[in-house]
């Protein structure tokens, strides 16, 4: 079993949608969509959210359910649900941006996280601001962190490179890790920043980390590069 995850949208094809990108990165994960109202129009319907979240504490078998929204009133919806699930505690919700933070949590419920890990990993993606790392002059210096203290640099070896899916699996993983870590410096826990880096086959990735896993947070990435992160 692994903790199961809800979607909740205004939209039935958002949410579907959502849950059918990360079941590409998380196929052991029950992931449940529950967008739109019960006519399949724009809303949210709290039966629809208490039956995805019922389903999914019987499929997650006791592991907890994480529970990730689209806008200001899906969240609303969520915590009634929450309130009327019939094991509420657990239940978490997710402050993260859906499709961004979805990916992060399916990943790290894949790799058999908790509940409470699953709902960090998925916090632990920034909504951002929309900026992307400038490549011209190679990694970015971390500003104001002093020396690293671990790095390691290793070539991409997978035949599409830093796509979705490998962006997914580092940031989910390092989610759960006590590190601050960059990746020629993007930050290491957000898959668009990390996709942004454009980084095809061949290309080297210099991983730079602070705090007590940083070594751990190193060789873990360096692990997912060299075995192609299951692409070979």
């Amino acid at each position: 079993m692994t903790v199961g995850i809800v979607v909740v949208s205004h939209s039935s094809k958002i949410a579907e949608g959502a849950v059918e990108l990360a079941a590409q990165m998380a196929p052991d994960v029950e992931l449940v969509a529950a967008g739109g109202t019960d006519d399949d129009r724009i809303g949210t319907s709290l039966e629809k959210v208490l039956a995805a979240v019922e389903q999914s504490l019987v499929d997650s078998g006791g592991d907890g359910v994480v529970v990730l929204t689209d806008l200001g009133s899906a969240v609303m919806t969520a915590e009634s649900a929450m309130e009327f699930a019939s094991n509420p505690d657990a239940v978490q919700l997710a402050d993260a941006p859906l499709v961004e933070g979805l990916v992060a949590a399916a990943v790290a419920a894949q790799g058999g996280a908790g509940v409470d890990d699953v709902r960090k990993a998925a916090e632990a993606v920034s909504f951002g601001d929309g900026a992307e790392p400038d490549r011209r002059d190679g990694p970015a210096e971390a500003s104001g962190l002093g020396d690293p203290d671990a790095t390691g640099d290793f070539e991409l070896i997978n035949p599409l490179g830093m796509h979705a899916r490998p962006a997914a699996k580092i940031a989910g993983g390092l989610s759960g890790l006590d590190a601050e870590v960059t990746v020629n410096g993007a930050d290491g826990m957000s898959i668009m920043a990390l996709m942004a880096l454009a980084a095809g086959q061949g290309s080297s990735l210099h991983v730079e980390a602070r705090g007590k896993d940083a070594s751990k947070a190193v060789e873990y990435v360096g692990r997912l590069v060299k075995e192609g992160f299951g692409e070979l």
